[in-house]
Parts: structure tokens; C-alpha cells; sequence
């Protein structure tokens, strides 16, 4: 599909200028449905297609709305609001609302002081808004304490018939880590759970533990990758456990273990990409010094590969950053010296190739926060200002082997500002200090609606070819080279860019022929992904919304 790049950015620039229309040019549609109702309803997640209708989650204010949309026009049939009830006297926290196999479920968290748990509960939900009378219970996880209850993580499976749920959490007073996994079908029943519990030493230096990732498979085979390393003091190195604990469906989801040997580098972030008889991991790493200590900063991509027969190994490379990678991203004399790369890179999108290669892109990720507000310590409330930032993406492509094929860096700079109430303990968590979860800087829904959602790519992968659609300013028309880049600031004025990565890595930049006045601009972080080669989009001009349907075709 040679021709996609050029005809995605017409059609994008074309769409903006007849709202209505359906537009096609070469091998690309995109159909913009009716404008949306101006209720101040703010369109936060697409939760899926089924039953002819489109299922959207919006807020106004505190208060969640579930939205119905025509398939077709994709005009809006209806919105609800979704009244969540208490759990033991307590108010339970809005998590998410999944669509399985059709079904609603909305699916709400209370923690227990007292019983020291931390529940996790989900509610049919029906068209109108109304929660079901049975709720089902998912989780009642073991916490330690409040602000050591941990969080939890879900992922879809790829058919929309079931959902991998994680809880982790640590147990400072044990010296341990947990995590509890558990898969429900659509029905929302337990097809599979399990409890890990890690202990470590408080002796140990730079002791840490990571859960880098956990997916499910196509066969709903479940793997979760941990990390755990320390500093033995004495022999001066650097002790690594890295490791995939694989439950497969062929074996009753009997826990196996498959180990991977490194020595001398650390992992720092992990992507797992599964097929039938083969198990890849990618990610980046660090190296570590003489003294055993890992250092911080990013030294390059390593890539795993695990035959799922046997649980070995196959391969096992390590791939420092290229110089001109490195210049674009610390420049030319940094670089020079090889100096490693900040750690600010996490893994947002990968395609694993039909060839067995691999397409890696990581996005520099950073949020500051700012808090106003009255009381001391953890029991304060007020507001919390964040400046959610989104720049430049490392793109990477690997062989089969793992060796390294070629990289580039996709040029962009944009953040936006968002604020939100905290009262007390509201932001108590797992990650930070010696544990982590591994995974991008996430938005809350509360949160989108004012600015972070125009952040971020969209990235397209179609016939070996890689095309990444981003937000930017209007005066960057034409540019790649990262350092002559404006930051996209005001993200109403921003125009759509595509960038288009060849077999080589070559990278082409699609831009419109002129800034089009009045356009809509779509909300990268809002979408559904409902295959390959189609995506259901949102777009905004001011008060004036619409969904899209975006296709690729061969």
C-alpha cells in the first residue's frame, strides 16, 4: 500500500472540509457521522461497537454518562447517566466499563479499611444507564494498609470475550510484593486466578521488583514478566531474575516458568507480543556499573525469543542505540561521548510482523504536578494541576533474530494542563519506590476533556508499513528534524500530521497543503481500535464534536 500515506492525509484534510460527507481517496474512508448534541458532556472513552451501536463513556462534572451512537450515522441515540451504588456503606470508585461479546459491565473499587481489602466489583449495565441488582465480586485482594493498596490493571482479550485483570500491591512490614491475577469470560466468570507473593531482603542494595507487562494470548494462554534485581555488595554485580511466568490453556494454566539469563544489564521496560508457538519480548535496557549498582539511563533494545514447546530460550540480543538515534535524541555531542539516553521513553504501540520482526514505538512520557488546597499531609483536599507532556517517538524495528534493523525519531513536542480535586489519599498507590507496574503515564478519565487527549499518536501498521498520525503546530508544516520543532502548546489551532516510516526507515513527512480554518481536530487518546486496517476516531472543533470511522483497506 504504497500510496496510503498521501491518501490518509488527504482524506483527513478533505473530511475537515465536508463534515458530512463520506470520503474516499485511493485505498482509504473516512466518514465523519452528524454533529453531537452541545449537552457539555465530555466523550472521555469508545468502548466498543456491538449490536449495530457504538458505546461511548462521558463525564459532566463528577458524574459518569453512558452514550449510545448509530453504527451507521453515527449520530447519538441516547445518554445516561450511570448512578454508581455503595458497597457496605461505602461509595465505590468508578474503575472502567467493558463490553464482552455484547454485554455491558460497569466495574467499580471500595477498599475496606477495617477488613484491610481491596474490592473490585462489576455490574451489568444496561442500555438506559441502570446498574443491575447483582453486582459480581472480581477481587477481594489482602492490602497491607490504605495507601499501600495497590492498583488495578485490565486487558482485554483481542475478540472482546474476555478480561485479564491484575491486582498488585506491597507488604512493606513482610518485605514482599504481591500480585493476584485473575481471567473472567464474558459471563464475568472465573476461568483462571492466581496468587504470587515475592519476598526480598531489606539488606539487599537496590533491591527492586517490576512487573513489566502481562497480556493474554489469541488462545487465551495468560504471561506475566517480572524483574527482580538487587546489588550483591560483596561479589560487586549486579543479580538479575528475569523471567515469564506462563499459564497456558493446553496445560490446565498449571504455572511454568521460563528464564531468561542476562548478566550485566538491567531491564527497564518489557513489551510481551505472543503467537501460537512462540513468545516474544521487547524493550529497553541499562547497563551497570562495577560496583554492581544498575545505572538509570537508557542504553538501548533488547529483544527475547521463548519457544512456548520447550519454555527455552532461543535468542537473547542486546542492541545498543545507534549514533545518529542517539544524536536526534541527546544531540551530537552528547552522543559522541556515548552517553546513554534518559529514561523517559515507554513503550505505547507494537506490531509483531508476519515475518517475525519486530516495530517498536516508545514515546517520551512526563507529568508534573502542582496541588493548592488546605490541611496537612495526606488528609488535605484541594486541587492538583498536571502538565501532562508528550514528545518525541522512537521507532525501532528488529529482525526475526532480534538484531537491529533501524531506528528513527518521530519530531514532536506537546504537553497540555488538566486539574483535578484530591481529598486525602486519593492518589495512594503502588507504583514508586522499589516496586513498580510496568506501563505508560495514564490519563484519568476525569481528567480528559481538558486538553490531554489531543495528545499522543495514533500509529497505523498495514502491509509493512508504518503510518503514525499525530496533533502539531502549524508552523512545523514540512519539518523532521527534531530540533528546529515548536512545541504544540494551544492544541485548538493544532493541524494533523502524518508521518509514514518505509521497510528502511525512512521517514516522510504528509502535511496539508494549507492550514484548513475551522477544521475538526481528532482526539488521539479517544478511539477504538476495532481491527488492523479500522478505527472508530473523535473529533472536536471547540463545541462541536463528531465520531469517525476510519478504514484502511487493501
Amino acid at each position: 500500500m504504497k500510496r496510503t500515506g498521501i491518501a490518509l492525509m488527504a482524506a483527513l484534510a478533505l473530511s475537515c472540509l465536508s463534515m458530512n460527507a463520506q470520503n474516499k481517496i485511493e485505498k482509504v474512508n473516512v466518514t465523519y457521522g452528524e454533529e453531537l448534541p452541545n449537552d457539555k458532556q465530555k466523550l472521555v472513552n469508545i468502548i466498543g461497537e456491538a449490536n449495530g451501536k457504538i458505546y461511548g463513556l462521558a463525564m459532566k462534572g463528577d458524574n459518569y454518562i453512558l452514550k449510545i451512537f448509530d453504527s451507521k450515522t453515527m449520530a447519538q441515540k441516547s445518554a445516561k447517566e450511570i448512578k454508581l451504588p455503595e458497597l457496605n456503606d461505602k461509595e465505590v470508585d468508578f474503575e472502567d466499563i467493558y463490553l464482552l461479546n455484547g454485554k455491558l459491565y460497569a466495574i467499580g473499587s471500595v477498599y475496606n479499611k477495617k477488613e484491610k481489602i481491596f474490592n473490585l466489583v462489576a455490574t451489568p449495565l444496561s442500555e438506559d444507564g441502570k446498574l443491575g441488582k447483582e453486582g459480581i465480586t472480581l477481587f477481594k485482594a489482602e492490602t497491607e494498609k490504605k495507601s499501600e493498596r495497590g492498583r488495578f490493571d485490565f486487558r482485554q482479550t483481542q475478540d472482546g470475550n474476555g478480561l485479564l485483570i491484575m491486582h498488585s500491591s506491597m507488604f512493606k512490614k513482610e518485605d514482599a510484593v504481591k500480585y493476584e491475577i485473575k481471567f473472567f469470560d464474558d459471563n464475568l466468570q472465573t476461568v483462571f486466578s492466581t496468587v504470587e507473593k515475592v519476598q526480598f531482603d531489606d539488606n539487599k542494595r537496590d533491591f527492586s521488583f517490576f512487573i513489566a507487562d502481562f497480556q493474554v494470548a489469541l488462545n487465551d494462554d495468560i504471561f506475566v514478566v517480572i524483574n527482580e534485581g538487587y546489588r550483591d555488595k560483596k561479589k560487586k554485580e549486579r543479580v538479575e531474575r528475569f523471567e515469564v511466568h506462563a499459564y497456558k490453556t493446553a496445560n490446565g494454566y498449571k504455572k511454568e516458568v521460563i528464564d531468561i539469563a542476562i548478566k550485566d544489564q538491567n531491564i527497564v521496560s518489557c513489551a510481551i507480543i505472543p503467537t501460537d508457538d512462540v513468545l516474544r519480548l521487547t524493550g529497553f535496557y541499562s547497563t551497570v556499573r562495577e560496583s554492581g549498582r544498575a545505572n538509570r539511563q537508557l542504553r538501548g533494545v533488547y529483544a527475547v525469543t521463548a519457544d512456548l514447546a520447550t519454555n527455552k530460550t532461543t535468542n537473547v540480543k542486546f542492541n545498543d542505540f545507534d549514533y545518529e538515534t542517539k544524536a536526534k535524541l541527546i544531540g551530537e555531542r552528547r552522543a559522541k561521548k556515548d552517553k546513554d539516553v534518559e529514561p523517559m521513553y515507554n513503550i505505547i504501540q507494537h506490531f509483531g510482523r508476519e515475518d517475525g520482526g519486530i516495530i517498536m514505538l516508545s514515546e517520551y512520557q512526563d507529568a508534573t504536578y502542582s496541588s493548592q488546597g488546605i490541611g496537612i499531609g495526606s488528609v488535605g483536599v484541594g486541587m492538583t494541576n498536571v502538565n501532562y507532556i508528550r514528545n518525541e517517538i522512537i521507532v525501532t524495528s528488529l529482525a526475526p533474530d532480534g538484531s537491529h534493523e533501524w531506528s528513527n525519531v518521530l519530531p514532536k513536542q506537546q504537553d497540555a494542563a488538566a486539574s483535578t480535586m484530591y481529598a486525602g489519599l486519593a492518589f495512594g498507590g503502588s507504583a514508586g519506590g522499589s516496586f513498580a507496574v510496568g506501563g505508560t503515564v495514564r490519563i484519568p478519565f476525569a481528567q480528559l476533556g481538558q486538553g490531554p487527549e489531543y495528545l499522543g499518536a495514533l500509529p497505523i501498521y498495514r502491509n509493512g508499513e508504518l503510518s503514525v498520525l499525530i496533533n502539531d503546530h502549524v508552523k512545523n508544516k514540512g519539518i523532521i528534524d527534531i530540533e528546529e520543532i515548536k512545541s504544540m502548546g494551544n492544541y485548538n489551532k493544532s493541524v494533523p500530521s502524518l508521518f509514514v516510516f518505509d521497510k528502511t526507515g525512512k521517514i516522510t513527512r504528509k502535511d496539508p497543503e494549507e492550514a484548513v480554518k475551522n477544521s475538526l481536530i481528532i482526539r488521539p487518546a479517544i478511539r477504538h481500535r476495532k481491527s488492523d486496517n479500522e478505527f472508530i476516531i473523535y473529533s472536536s472543533l471547540r463545541k462541536s464534536d463528531k465520531l469517525g470511522r476510519m478504514v484502511l483497506e487493501d
